[in-house]
């Protein structure tokens, strides 16, 4: 089962509803498991908002701390666990000089008329990239993909390696009156409480994925805060206070 998405819209949004209903209604028809995705971090938030309590459910990528997840819905008496998703990890050698990229697999992938939501998150280092992909199609990839941005790849069916860096980020340190949405805001990005007021009030930032439009809103520890235009960021600590009752906060800034 699987979703597609040409944009982030609320049109968007009613069908990957319509997805997940399916998906859990299969589910306690049949008594076994399926599954959607792989979804982004904000349809995995819309998801699991449909989600009622009691619900045999859990997000995963393919490795902990993936971005793009699919939704596995399970039986009652059945144990939700990662080894029963579709997911195969697939990785590739290239030349260090080629420093290829994200973007470059990702196009030579969709290029040979693959899914969107068939593939997961794809970690490239020096040399050698992971693709995490819906067992459906891994085999496909396994015999077409050999080459990305005009580089020859070669599959690696055995690598025991280490896995590429998930993601960097640029450390932010500040304090804040309070932990309401503008104040925080404004640290993420540098600019005054009215100029972060108005990326809020525009519909321009999102905690958690979610569109927030009340500047009052408020945030706490590991949230993650999309800015439009500036960047993602994850509020990684919160407090002490400062004397004159300011509080210290981290945010970690994705790069």
């Amino acid at each position: 089962m699987g979703y597609t998405s040409k944009n982030t819209g609320q049109a968007d949004d009613s069908i990957l509803k319509a997805w997940v209903r399916d998906a859990v209604r299969l589910c306690e028809l049949r008594s076994v498991p399926r599954f959607v995705g792989f979804l982004d971090e904000r349809q995995c938030a819309v998801a699991a908002g449909m989600l009622e309590r009691g619900v045999n459910s859990m997000f995963f990528g393919g490795y902990e701390g993936a971005e793009r997840r699919m939704l596995g819905v399970f039986p009652e008496d059945f144990t939700a666990e990662e080894s029963a998703f579709p997911i195969e990890r697939l990785v590739f050698s290239y030349r260090k000089t080629a420093a290829l990229s994200h973007r470059d697999f990702l196009g030579a992938i969709l290029s040979s008329g693959v899914k969107r939501e068939k593939i997961g998150d794809i970690l490239c280092g020096e040399g050698i990239a992971f693709v995490f992909a819906d067992r459906e199609i891994s085999r496909f990839l396994e015999n077409q993909l050999d080459k990305v941005g005009g580089e020859g790849v070669n599959l690696l069916p055995d690598y025991q390696g280490e896995t590429p860096a998930v993601r960097n980020f640029k450390e932010i340190r500040d304090t804040v009156a309070s932990l309401r949405l503008d104040a925080v805001v404004k640290a993420a990005a540098g600019v005054s409480r009215e100029q972060a007021a108005k990326l809020v009030e525009s519909g321009l930032v999102s905690v958690n994925h979610i569109a927030r439009l009340s500047v009052s809103s408020q945030v706490q520890e590991n949230d993650i805060i999309s800015i439009r235009g500036v960047g993602r960021f994850r509020l990684q600590s919160v407090g002490p206070n400062t004397r004159k009752g300011r509080i210290f906060i981290t945010l970690l800034k994705y790069i």
